[in-house]
C-alpha cells in the first residue's frame, strides 16, 4: 500500500464529505464556484479509491489534472472572498454570490480555502507519490 496514495484518497473523502454537509445538513446554498470544485473533488473520491484497492503506481498522471485545477479554483475563490477590489470580476451572476461568506471561523478560515487546502494536499501527495514511482523505476 502506498501511504501517500492513501492520504490523498481519504483527504478527498474528507472534502466531499464536508461540501455535503455544509449543503445538506447546514443548508448553505453553493456558488457557482463551489459547484465547479465539488465537480473537480467529488471524482477523486471514485478515481483515488480505484487507484489504492488497485495500488496503481501511475494513478498521479490522472489525479493532479483534477486537483491541480481544483487548487486554481478554490484559490481564486478564497481571493474572491477575501479581496473586495475582486468583487469586479466575480463570476456568479445568479443565484448566491460567490463573495458569500457562510463561514468564517478564526476570521480567515472560509469553506472556498477549506477546499484549497484539501486540493493542495492532494496534490503534494500525488507529486511525493509521483516521484517515490520515479525513483523506483531507476
Amino acid at each position: 500500500m502506498y501511504k501517500s496514495l492513501l492520504l490523498a484518497w481519504i483527504t478527498a473523502i474528507t472534502a466531499t464529505l464536508g461540501s455535503l454537509y455544509f449543503s445538506e445538513v447546514m443548508h448553505y446554498i453553493p456558488c457557482t464556484l463551489c459547484w465547479y470544485q465539488r465537480i473537480l473533488m467529488y471524482p477523486l473520491v471514485i478515481i483515488l479509491g480505484i487507484a489504492v484497492y488497485r495500488s496503481d503506481r501511475s494513478s498521479y498522471i490522472y489525479v493532479l489534472p483534477f486537483s491541480i485545477i481544483g487548487m486554481l479554483l478554490s484559490g481564486y475563490h478564497t481571493l474572491l472572498q477575501k479581496l473586495p477590489a475582486l468583487k469586479q470580476f466575480e463570476v456568479c451572476t445568479s443565484g448566491v454570490p460567490c463573495s458569500k461568506d457562510y463561514l468564517n471561523w478564526f476570521g480567515f478560515i472560509t469553506i472556498p480555502m477549506l477546499a484549497f487546502t484539501a486540493f493542495l494536499l492532494i496534490t503534494v501527495w500525488m507529486v511525493i507519490f509521483a516521484l517515490r514511482q520515479r525513483g523506483e523505476t531507476r
